[in-house]
């Protein structure tokens, strides 16, 4: 069977892998995003799935924008593909496009759909605190992830699941089911999307990163974790990065470690009534700061000052003297 296979992030690469180790198929084509700066040099640099398709020496398209891109149209065309396996790719395809392969584009999205339709169900999943989510792979029409569903992987979401671990799982689950997809395709009736269902994941906009200590501890637990590595506050007037949080409140008891349960009785023992959102209120010895929000209170796990490695809550007390009565903005 021969494929061409759209893709750009690090998400997609086990699904091209998976197409590339399987001897039934013969991917005779990649199309990635552009190369883009990136990383502290600002260097140019490929995509994840731009260097694994060097590696393979496999033929790669690179439009800047494909629904306008005749010569690229063109070479696709002259391929005869058999399908088009989309796997995050980052542009919308056209019809003309859709219509290439004899047997249509199949795509893995990061979601159960129709939830979360759109380019970052992953990160979304997570900070709306989602406790189930998965993979589903559907033949593409020409709207955003509209398109009628083939086969679908569930998996529960668990409290501490940040973007990075979630996107990994997804990624191998999705190649699995990919593979599995295709060889079932003649024996899967499509079904079509319940449209009044959906729900949507937009691009994160830089702006969602910053912290706002007036939300509660679970809705900033779950943006830490869901826009993971990148949410920011502010100590002592230099950026501090959030990278790993705990929600200290009695409803998430069951998913906290024996020495953090311990802390509960002794959140709710402390007097908060004049210290605002932000505000350190204790230090847990080998643990970390522990921070008023909106509502309860959160434990800082692991963070981030600007130049340094990721360190702990309790190095971070300790590398700075961090003390109660101090506010982060």
């Amino acid at each position: 069977m021969r494929i061409v296979f759209f893709g750009t992030p690090q998400f997609a690469i086990p699904t091209l892998e998976q197409l590339l180790a399987d001897s039934q198929f013969q991917v005779v084509g990649v199309v990635t995003q552009p190369d883009k700066n990136r990383g502290r040099g600002n260097q140019l640099s490929p995509s994840p799935i731009k260097q694994v398709a060097v590696a393979h020496q496999l033929p790669i398209w690179q439009p800047a924008r494909i629904k306008k891109d005749p010569d690229t149209i063109a070479a696709l065309r002259d391929l005869g593909a058999d399908i088009f396996v989309v796997v995050a790719y980052g542009q919308i395809l056209s019809q003309e496009i859709l219509d290439l392969p004899k047997l249509g584009c199949i795509n893995v999205h990061g979601s159960l759909l129709p939830a979360y339709r759109g380019a970052a169900p992953i990160q979304r999943c997570l900070t709306d605190g989602v406790t189930r989510t998965g993979i589903t792979t559907m033949l593409m029409d020409a709207g955003m992830d509209t398109g009628a569903m083939l086969l679908k992987y569930e998996t529960p979401v668990d409290l501490f699941a940040n973007a990075d671990r979630l996107a990994a799982k997804l990624a191998v689950e999705g190649a699995r089911l990919l593979v599995e997809t295709i060889y079932s395709l003649d024996r899967i009736t499509p079904m079509p999307q319940e449209h009044s269902a959906a729900t949507f994941a937009p691009p994160i906009q830089k702006s969602e990163y910053t912290i706002e200590w007036t939300r509660s501890n679970i809705s900033i637990h779950n943006r830490v974790r869901g826009f993971y590595p990148n949410c920011v506050a502010t100590c002592r007037a230099q950026p501090l990065k959030i990278m790993a949080t705990v929600p200290l409140a009695a409803e998430f008891q069951a998913d906290l470690t024996p020495a953090m349960q311990k802390l509960l009785p002794e959140i709710e023992s402390l007097d908060l009534s004049n210290s605002v959102p932000g505000t350190v209120v204790k230090i847990a010895k080998g643990l970390g700061p522990i921070i008023q929000t909106g509502s309860g209170c959160l434990l800082l796990c692991e963070v981030q000052l600007p130049g340094k490695r990721p360190q702990s809550g309790t190095d971070l007390v300790n590398g700075t003297r961090l003390a109660v009565g101090e506010i982060l903005a």
